[in-house]
């Protein structure tokens, strides 16, 4: 693990028991975070993007289980964990909120509808005593919602969820997540249940805690048009395996991936008419209760050859930072063109093809 690396999974594999038989929802993946940096996990809902998450906060359902690998978290003093070795008494003292904290999607299922939004904030505070006294928490709790641009903060630490907006919610999530001052902030699709003005709020509220704070950031969302504005580097996930991985710039203007291909092409474009038909991938993801054989996309890809049934892609490495597991990548694949209606999105996007 390199020193400026603060979070690192390694064959990384997943699955949970359910009453007809095994789900493996998630299928030997590699990632890293750096410090600083935002990285954003995208793909189709039942990726595995969220239960990744949440299987590095510890917060795994009793049905599930790790099969394989390590998920290994850099601690103040340098110290490396593992932090699949952790009871779940040793993830809430010193690691969930503290050193990881998680925004939802959905702020109304997250907080609590019986207490005043201050007093959650506040909770978070006094159980990792991070104040000692009543009135520092209550000081503390008025500069948070400060920093997440909630405007009269005395007045709002008072009122309960039902009372703000869904955008101020959020922004309420937000301050709880940082109020011990987290290493690494796990956002997990937290603008699909907003507006889009207010999504590019939240947006530029977290790029600018982060510019504030120096915290990584982990950004979950099924949507490629959101990643442009606040990633570093992405990851696509797709049947529980990462597909490509690749700097902001690799993915979005020279994708190499299939599955990619299809995401990007999705993307609405200010060219769009209202009659214009956006691009669906076709078909649905598998059923990982029994994972295909070779290549999970390949049922779903024109581009697929008789390897792709047979043989599961390595992963190949493009450059250092731009990795494809597809076998359009070996040396001996056919040379196949970008489909044209993503040369036509990406050269809208001022992509030199």
């Amino acid at each position: 693990m390199e020193k400026d690396t603060l979070l690192q999974v390694k064959n990384f594999e997943l699955s949970f028991a359910m009453q007809h038989g095994t789900n493996y929802v998630i299928r030997n993946i590699d990632f890293h975070v750096k410090k600083g940096e935002t990285l954003a996990i995208v793909g189709e809902s039942g990726s595995g993007k969220s239960v990744t998450t949440k299987a590095i906060l510890g917060l795994i359902d009793d049905n599930g289980k790790l099969d394989k690998g390590e998920i290994l978290f850099r601690t103040d003093d340098s110290t490396v964990v593992d932090l699949t070795t952790l009871s779940d008494d040793d993830f809430q003292k010193d690691i969930r909120g503290k050193k990881i904290a998680i925004i939802f999607q959905d702020p109304m299922t997250s907080l609590d509808p019986t207490m005043s939004v201050g007093k959650q904030i506040m909770e978070s505070l006094m159980i990792h005593k991070r104040t000692n006294t009543k009135k520092e928490a209550i000081a503390r709790t008025i500069e948070l919602l400060k920093q997440v641009g909630i405007d009269h903060p005395e007045k709002r630490i008072k009122q309960y969820p039902h009372q703000l907006s869904g955008g101020m919610r959020q922004r309420i999530v937000i301050a709880i997540a940082l109020a011990c001052e987290p290493d690494l902030l796990i956002a997990d699709e937290p603008t699909t249940a907003l507006d889009v003005t207010i999504q590019a709020q939240i947006i530029d509220l977290i790029k600018q805690i982060q510019n504030d704070t120096g915290i990584s950031v982990i950004f979950i969302t099924h949507d490629l048009g959101v990643v442009a504005n606040i990633a570093d580097r992405v990851c696509v996930m797709y049947a529980g395996q990462i597909v490509e991985e690749g700097t902001t710039q690799e993915v979005f203007y020279n994708p190499l991936h299939p599955y990619t291909w299809g995401l990007l092409s999705s993307i609405p474009t200010l060219n769009d008419s209202v009659n214009t038909e956006i691009y669906s991938i076709p078909g649905s993801p598998p059923n990982l209760m029994t994972p295909p054989k070779g290549d999970a996309f390949a049922y779903r890809s024109v581009y697929a050859m008789d390897i792709d049934f047979e043989e599961e892609p390595p992963m190949f490495d493009i450059t250092e930072t731009h990795r494809v597991k597809s076998w359009l990548m070996d040396p001996r694949a056919p040379k196949v063109e970008k489909p044209d209606i993503l040369k036509e999105r990406l050269s809208l996007r001022g992509a030199s093809l």
